[in-house]
């Protein structure tokens, strides 16, 4: 606010000076110059009545003379003073409108506005800095998951897409540097309901000092931060934050997976993917042969090591060694879009080609060029705009990597369910017959879309009647809150994952298992069992029917019907 006003009074000095100026000379002159009253005798006028007339003479000339007719040289003056104000005004109003056009001074009315609002905020919120590709990625997902965002982005361009995006909810942004303390205090570092903050500019050094501000100014703040060098990482690490993410690191862990256990990266899939997508289809990356690398940037470098340590043999092709660097067993020269280049790497011996240059244009000539020399290789392809999304999905890829939407899906899953990576943690001990075995359970639930992933805290918030229910004695079990309220005998759609009690935790736990305040519960199924589950949680006649099959006569028509021995039908279906 007071850069605002700084603004008027430096911008408006002048005109404001000229009116002042003006005024006082014309109430001057009315007071000077010789007037007569109504008998002819001399008479001037006062103060109080020039300063009257000047005033309504600025907006109309109505009003009459005051409080006697005027003499020819006060109406020569009065005409010369009704020029000059409106001069002066007319000079005034031009530099206050064109004030109110310049760029900088906008900019400051809409910081304030932006903090105003934000400070009026009364549910907790995330801040995400930075709308590239990652951050708008993290927005869709977090609207769409009833989560509410507030975004700081430097390019207006960036912004503008954030205004035509058709999202569930309005989303606060606002226009300024994440790396300046001054613009994140203004998006509510420093708001009681803010829940964390995601780092996701194309900036090592921006996201590196968003995560020191937030650790110094809001230590208790959830920091996550992308980051693609490993240096960054350890500095981002020594000032506690609390979760760093490299898509490319985190791809490579992931297609390690689809090698060793090809269950659970399909399991991992489909429990971290975006809810209401299909199912993807199982993939089983071939070992016997050649894997040609298109591209030795950090996705190359992270893919290379990885493939190498699975003990398979690799071809790397790569436009720009002297800049990128070599493997150990050396390099193709070349950007893997020519067929000499791919003939030269060995693509009639190879058995899967990955195309992950930093370009979306290579990598599909890559893939295109590579079909026509071989068709039956094993394909990864590395996407980086969105906006293309239709030509990826034309090449069919066997695995598509999108760093935004890998970044977006393990925030949204540390945000929302942070027990599903310990789930998927221990599931690594389980096998991947045991995955197996999970995925066709899954199946069977949600048929051919994503399931829907929740937690569930056992407290008075998240599950009144079963913690009421504890308390009281009872021992509800965990079959009890998976009956369909409306009848007992029919099972919700939905698995429990996953229980955690204290310190320890139980990988799929038996629906004989009693339930005791603090636990913590990882499910997965259909949305409308989610929903139908908060009968049994929240109402406690719904969970005594659940349990015991009767229902509480809570109303007098009930009352009644019980008092008199009646069976009224099916009574659970009241619930």
């Amino acid at each position: 606010m007071d850069t605002i006003i700084f603004m008027i009074f430096r911008r408006m000095r002048q005109p404001l000076l000229v009116l002042i100026v003006t005024y006082a000379v014309a109430i001057l002159g009315l007071t000077l110059i010789p007037g007569q009253d109504a008998q002819g005798n001399p008479w001037r006028m006062d103060f109080f009545h020039a300063f009257y007339f000047v005033s309504y003479m600025s907006t109309t000339i109505g009003f009459g003379e005051i409080p006697y007719e005027f003499t020819d040289g006060q109406r020569m003056w009065v005409t010369f003073s009704i020029y000059a104000t409106v001069v002066a005004w007319v000079y005034s109003i031009g530099t206050l409108l064109t004030l109110s056009q310049d760029s900088l001074f906008l900019h400051a009315v809409t910081e304030r506005r932006f903090a105003y609002r934000i400070r009026r905020l009364r549910e907790p919120f995330y801040l995400v800095c930075g709308y590239g590709e990652t951050g708008s990625e993290l927005v869709a997902t977090l609207v769409e998951r009833n989560y509410h965002v507030v975004v700081v982005e430097i390019l207006q361009e960036r912004m503008n897409v954030l205004r035509l995006e058709p999202l569930r909810e309005y989303v606060p942004a606002l226009r300024g540097d994440a790396g300046r303390p001054l613009h994140l205090l203004e998006a509510g570092l420093r708001h009681p309901l803010c829940a964390g903050v995601a780092a996701l500019t194309n900036s090592n050094d921006v996201n590196l000092k968003i995560a020191i501000t937030t650790k110094l100014l809001h230590r208790e703040l959830t920091v996550i931060c992308r980051a693609d060098s490993h240096d960054v990482e350890a500095n981002m690490r020594s000032f506690g934050t609390d979760y760093i993410i490299d898509p490319f690191d985190t791809f490579g862990i992931h297609l390690a997976m689809a090698f060793q256990a090809p269950g659970l990266y399909l399991l991992s899939e489909w429990l971290s993917g975006a809810s209401h997508q299909p199912l993807t289809e199982p993939v089983y990356p071939p070992r016997d042969g050649v894997w040609i690398i298109c591209g030795y940037g950090r996705f190359g470098k992270a893919v290379y090591q990885r493939l190498s340590e699975e003990g398979l043999k690799t071809v790397v092709v790569e436009a720009t060694p002297d800049k990128t660097g070599t493997p150990e067993g050396g390099v193709v020269v070349g950007r893997g879009t020519e067929a000499g280049t791919l003939q030269e790497a060995g693509i009639a011996h190879a058995v899967g080609l990955i195309a992950g240059t930093d370009d979306d244009v290579n990598n599909l000539s890559a893939v295109m060029t590579a079909r026509t020399l071989k068709s039956d290789l094993f394909v990864v392809l590395r996407q980086n705009q969105s906006e293309n999304q239709t030509l990826i999905d034309s090449v069919h890829a066997d695995i598509v990597m999108h760093p935004s939407r890998i970044i977006a899906n393990r925030i949204r899953v540390l945000l929302g369910t942070p027990m599903l990576y310990d789930f998927l943690r221990l599931a690594q001990f389980e096998g991947d017959e045991w995955a197996c075995i999970l995925l066709s359970r899954i199946v069977a639930l949600v048929s051919d879309e994503v399931p829907d992933v929740w937690e569930l805290s056992i407290d008075d918030e998240a599950a009144h009647a079963v913690w009421t229910a504890i308390r009281e004695g009872s021992s509800p079990i965990l079959g009890d809150i998976m009956r369909d309220p409306r009848d007992r005998r029919q099972t919700l759609e939905c698995i429990p994952l996953m229980l955690a009690r204290q310190r320890r935790s139980v990988v799929l736990p038996e629906p004989a298992t009693a339930l005791k305040a603090g636990d913590r519960l990882l499910w997965c199924g259909r949305y409308r069992a989610r929903r139908r589950m908060e009968w049994n949680l929240q109402n406690e006649h719904a969970l005594s029917y659940a349990m015991t099959g009767e229902a509480v006569a809570s109303g007098l028509i009930w009352r009644w019907i019980k008092a008199r021995g009646l069976r009224p039908g099916s009574v659970g279906r009241r619930f």
